[in-house]
């Protein structure tokens, strides 16, 4: 597998797991989502709209948006788990494109990263990708975490890649419109 096609299978592992945190999420009691827990970010819901604002903000360097930081001013807060999920699913549709266009060439291209008061920062396109993925997987873990001292038992985010997998995923994947083998 070439890193293009990787890419593209964590765009898509993405919106899985993004998927399975949201359906768990929705479930919560009234008051669990905006609930003070322990974690880097106080609450489900801000750990949540963290991890959207700074894809937005990613996925802006990547396509060469112009936006910058100017993300982080626009971006308003979403209130509702329900809305939320909404605008997660979008953006991550509009990663699994973005990646889908991608070539091996455009991996290495630098494209310009608004760092505020640090200036405009080159950076790789494939670098980028990859601190998203790990941006949004340590966040992910954290709200994980966070579920664990809710009502609702935290999902299995690990069953995606593998073929073996696919039997605790194939009503989902089809669900969500994806092929059939997340390597395929």
């Amino acid at each position: 597998m070439d890193l293009t096609s990787h890419f593209r299978c964590m765009a898509r592992n993405n919106l899985w797991s993004n998927d399975r945190i949201y359906r768990a999420v929705q479930a919560l009691m009234p008051g669990e989502f905006e609930a003070l827990r322990t974690s880097f970010f106080p609450s489900l819901k801000e750990t949540l709209n963290h991890i959207l604002s700074v894809d937005i903000y990613y996925l802006d360097m990547i396509e060469e948006g112009g936006e910058g930081r100017r993300v982080f001013d626009r971006f308003v807060d979403f209130d509702d788990a329900v809305a939320l999920a909404g605008a997660q699913a979008e953006f991550d549709r509009r990663l699994i494109g973005c990646c889908d266009r991608l070539t091996e060439a455009d991996l290495d291209r630098p494209v310009l990263s608004d760092r505020g008061e640090a200036g405009q920062i080159p950076e790789r396109i494939g670098d980028l990708l990859a601190h998203l993925y790990i941006h949004q997987i340590h966040h992910r873990g954290q709200v994980h975490a966070m579920l664990s001292g809710t009502s609702v038992a935290p999902p299995q985010l690990d069953e995606f890649f593998l073929d073996y997998d696919l039997q605790f995923r194939g009503e989902e994947v089809e669900r969500l419109g994806l092929q059939a083998s997340a390597t395929s």
